[in-house]
């Protein structure tokens, strides 16, 4: 029995619209149900079967063709499908966006847009690229090959070459592009050396001519088209080169989410050049077609995807930022005994400076601002206390792990090197040992201040920090029965974005040169002087990263509250050592009998929670980010878990004490190893 094909259907007179929803019906009817790629080719097969042997379906067929490749462009398809409109980042993103929320329509002259349409699935990519050679030939010969009544209608005639004729525009257009982002200011000032002394963009353009006069001169396959495009080859490959320099200054100047997009964009279309000349020139050019529709395919779809996007341009980013992060966490991190030591003093300093910004909090509550203003009133006092503790060297608990863990992660970028992994190891029992340090001494000294301040206060005027009505209201907000753990973990969240922004800050800070440009620039040094000029450029390069995570982290603590309230959601913020002073208030304004009440017991065990909380969250996701940016495998993301558990079982009091200092018998004899596994 003969299979049913679309090629009933076929009306070379339909109106253009219905012309192309009889292509994407005819390509629905070869996809199937998308299981079996066989299938599909089989039907392709058969649809070859019936052009062939249906009396007048190839006539029929021949003068569709021939009206729709006389309507549509075939060149965006081949020159600009998968690349953005506008090299930009937010452009590409708002076109993307659109494409998600926007229908398109068949009723277009537009080949890519209309590509979309046909081919939406990846289902499709598989069955074009299982095609076997016979069926690409008959395929070549039904589609690209002229057809041999051409006199029988004027317009196969004018079809005839249309194939050729499309490649060469596409790689017109393709070769211009990739000129112009070589000799985009912002690319090609960022090139090194000896790529811009070596001006391979300037000589593109020469040797894509040298190749369009041989095919026009001489053929496609003659020997002058081939030597001339084996040119255009090496000329692309020199132009990537001076593309990929561009990197290096960015790994050293900081990182441009916009100019990593256009490298991304002009490596794809150097690829694409290379796939349009595969299909010019080939001996076997219907399976580099074929190769090329499904490339085409592939593209399509994942130029639908946003988070793509976001992930393949912010790569580079991300490794900043983590890189960064690295830089700054390095001296949270302590390796011996005196370095624990020293911990526990700066974190004593940072619980004292705390319980003040707590008294403050409560100042401010008094003063009964709207939602709005009390939120920006409390981020305000929170950003000037981690500003205080920061310029003072000391230390807050929970803004550690979020710097630190790109630190321990930069340890694994030679994880292939003897011992890379153990050095891992004893960076988490020192990172662990030091969350330790600043949780005891913040939470050890900001108690004794809360209660000294409220005690001073009932002296004075007779009332404590808090009333006891909003003592009751404090322990009941910070207790462990309700939502407490879940506003924990998202204030780990909100400790790991401030991570983020401040390395985000320190990159743009870099990228823009502000350091050059506060120490010289002529406005700065006639209002400062050289020396003083020099002196803040000095300051805000060291602590310019310190200072956009401190503001940040405040004002976040502070306003965001406000504005899930704004929005009808209730989802608060809790802090391991700002919950401990507002517990140590209440348990003043309450008196003794505190002792004896189960909320003061369960907001003490609300804060045991969130420490943990605030710490775990915030590392674990700085952590992902890092290994990300480190790009470290799951194997060796399994090795590092198995070896971690070792040193459980083997040192479990590594990761809560310091090493002891190794005794050596002279002056000259080796530091011994560590005995903490």
């Amino acid at each position: 029995m003969t299979t049913a094909t679309p090629l009933d259907a076929l009306d070379p007179d339909a109106s253009l619209a219905r012309r192309h929803l009889w292509l994407t019906d005819a390509l629905q009817w070869v996809r199937g149900d998308a299981s079996d790629v066989q299938a599909s080719v089989a039907r392709v097969q058969a649809f070859l079967d019936a052009v062939q042997t249906q009396p007048g379906a190839q006539a029929r067929w021949h003068l569709w063709w021939s009206r729709f490749i006389g309507t549509v462009d075939l060149t965006p398809l081949l020159a600009d499908h998968g690349f953005a409109p506008r090299t930009a980042f937010l452009s590409e993103f708002g076109n993307r966006l659109r494409k998600k929320v926007l229908p398109g329509t068949p009723e277009t002259t537009d080949m890519a847009e209309l590509y979309d349409l046909l081919l939406s699935s990846r289902f499709d990519v598989r069955w074009l690229k299982a095609l076997d050679s016979a069926t690409l030939k008959r395929l070549h010969d039904l589609l690209i090959a002229p057809p041999t009544n051409v006199a029988e209608e004027p317009a196969l005639l004018a079809a005839a070459g249309f194939w050729q004729s499309a490649l060469m525009d596409a790689l017109t257009f393709c070769v211009s592009q990739v000129c112009a982002t070589g000799f985009a200011s912002e690319i090609r000032v960022r090139m090194s050396p000896d790529a811009q002394a070596a001006r391979p963009f300037h000589e593109l353009p020469t040797d894509f001519e040298a190749l369009r006069q041989a095919v026009r001169s001489h053929g496609k396959h003659s020997a002058q088209a081939l030597a001339t495009a084996e040119n255009l080859r090496l000329r692309l490959d020199a132009c990537r080169h001076a593309a990929y320099s561009v990197y290096s200054h960015l790994e050293e100047h900081g990182v441009s989410v916009g100019i990593v997009f256009r490298l991304r964009q002009l490596r794809e279309r150097i690829v694409r050049i290379k796939e349009l000349l595969d299909c010019l020139q080939s001996e076997k050019p219907e399976r580099a077609t074929a190769a090329l529709l499904a490339d085409l395919a592939q593209v399509g779809i994942d130029n639908r995807s946003v988070r793509s996007l976001i992930a393949s341009s912010s790569h580079l980013t991300a490794a900043k930022v983590a890189e960064r992060s690295a830089e700054s966490g390095e001296h949270y991190i302590t390796r011996n005994g005196t370095e624990y030591r020293e911990m526990l003093r700066k974190a004593a300093g940072g619980g004292a400076i705390v319980g003040v910004t707590v008294w403050i909090k409560f100042l401010l509550i008094g003063l009964g601002l709207s939602a709005f203003w009390g939120g920006f009133a409390n981020g305000v006092n929170y950003a000037v206390s981690f500003v205080v503790i920061m310029l003072l060297h000391l230390t807050l608990a929970t803004k550690q792990p979020a710097v630190t863990a790109p630190a321990m992660v930069a340890k694994l970028r030679d994880i292939k090197q003897p011992g890379a992994v153990r050095r891992f190891v004893d960076e988490v029992a020192n990172l662990f040992r030091s969350q330790i340090a600043s949780i005891v001494g913040n939470i050890g000294m900001v108690i004794p201040v809360v209660v000294l301040i409220s005690l001073a206060m009932q002296l004075l005027t007779g009332e404590a920090m808090v009333n006891q009505d909003k003592a009751h209201h404090v322990l009941k907000d910070i207790s462990l029965i309700g939502p407490l753990m879940l506003y924990a973990a998202f204030t780990g969240v909100l400790l790991f974005a401030s991570s983020i922004i401040a390395g985000w800050v320190e990159n743009w800070y870099v990228f823009h040169n502000l350091d050059s440009a506060m120490k010289h620039n002529p406005r700065f040094t006639a209002v400062l002087g050289r020396e003083r000029a020099a002196r803040w450029a000095d300051f805000m390069r060291r602590n310019i990263s310190g200072l956009a995570a401190n503001i940040s982290l405040g004002l976040m603590l502070g306003l965001v509250p406000a504005f899930m309230v704004f929005f009808g959601i209730g989802l608060d913020v809790r802090h391991v050592t700002l919950s401990t002073g507002q517990v140590a208030a209440a348990a003043v304004a309450l008196g003794w009998g505190v002792f004896s009440e189960p909320n003061f017991w369960w907001a003490v065990a609300g804060v045991l929670v969130i420490g943990p909380l605030n710490l775990g969250v915030s590392f674990y996701l700085a952590f992902r980010l890092a290994l990300q940016a480190q790009s470290v495998s799951k194997v060796n993301r399994q090795l590092i878990r198995a070896a971690i558990k070792r040193r459980i079982r083997s040192a479990p009091l590594s990761f809560l004490l310091p090493p002891r200092p190794s005794p050596v018998a002279d002056d000259d004899a080796p530091p011994q190893p560590q005995s903490n596994g």
